[in-house]
Formats: structure tokens, C-alpha cells, sequence
């Protein structure tokens, strides 16, 4: 005896499962904006270095950790993008954009040769063998070279509103 109405029904109940069992949880994220770095106003998505940790993350929300502010933390509060390998010094104010940056740049000066910078730059304040600080209208500008001498390309960029007197880089 083979009821059409019952094999209906189990028919309508196993494709209800079977849509079901197919379903993905899948995490509401932060819609996260590209990075745009831009050199000579000293700022990350029209943010300077001086803003607050709060309002920054209201900015750009993804970030992927933080270290907070306290007697604990080494370098004070930081947020951290390692996906797009940038860092925000908190309490130091200031920006920090590594070799593997993922954005946009104003002026893209990772990678570029040391003696090339003059014409974009000026003569930096302070020169060491693996960097040179450069006296901005926001602040400083500090750019660590891959080698010592006119030969290092620039692989680390660091960002402040302050003066070259005041700025306290985490080493």
C-alpha cells in the first residue's frame, strides 16, 4: 500500500532538511575601508596620529588586536592591522606602516631607494645609518632603510604629530 499523500509529504520533509544541512553560519564582520596612508599630511584614512584610540577604531573598525593602555603594556596602548601591517602607538602618537603594507599611498615610499627621497622630502633632521627623521608641517616622519648607506630602500614608516624632540618610538 503506497499512499501519494505520504511520500509527498517525506518528499517536502527531505528537501527541507537537506536545504537546511546546506546552510553556513558565517560572521557578521566590520566592513573594514581600504587603508589610505597619505605621507605628507601624516595620516591613515584622514586620522593623525594624535587621535584618540576610541575614535580611530570608529574609523577603521577592523582591527585585528590591541594592547591597552597600563603599567603592563611595553610601548603604552596599541592597535594593531597585522593584515595590512600597520600599528597605531596610542599613547605615543604615533602610526607605524611595515613592508607589507596593504592600501594606498599618497606618496608610496616603501621600497623607494634612500637617495631618492630628497625631492619628495627635503634634507631629513636627523640622519642615523638605518633611518632618517624628517620635520613634517603634522610632526615627524621617521623611514628605516633594508642596509646602511645611500643603498637601503626604505621598509618601515613611522608617522607623528610630534617633533623630533618629543617622539618616543617602541623599540
Amino acid at each position: 500500500m503506497n499512499h501519494p499523500a505520504k511520500n509527498l509529504t517525506l518528499f517536502a520533509l527531505f528537501l527541507c532538511l537537506a536545504t537546511v544541512s546546506m546552510a553556513q553560519l558565517k560572521p557578521k564582520t566590520a566592513a573594514c575601508p581600504d587603508l589610505t596612508v597619505d605621507i605628507l599630511n601624516g595620516t591613515i584614512n584622514g586620522q593623525k596620529s594624535n587621535t584618540g584610540g576610541a575614535e580611530f577604531k570608529t574609523v577603521v573598525p577592523c582591527s585585528t588586536g590591541t594592547e591597552e593602555d597600563g603599567p603592563s603594556a611595553k610601548c603604552g596602548g596599541v592597535i594593531y592591522y597585522k593584515d595590512k601591517d600597520v600599528s597605531f602607538y596610542t599613547q605615543r602618537k604615533y602610526f607605524q606602516i611595515g613592508p607589507k603594507f596593504k592600501g594606498k599611498m599618497s606618496l608610496h615610499v616603501l621600497g623607494t631607494p634612500r637617495n631618492s627621497l630628497f625631492k619628495y622630502l627635503g634634507n631629513p633632521k636627523i640622519k642615523d645609518a638605518l633611518w632618517d627623521a624628517y620635520e613634517t608641517q603634522y610632526g615627524t616622519l621617521v623611514l628605516h632603510f633594508t642596509v646602511a648607506g645611500q643603498a637601503g630602500r626604505v621598509c618601515l614608516i613611522q608617522m607623528s604629530t610630534l617633533g623630533t624632540d618629543e617622539l618616543s618610538l617602541c623599540e
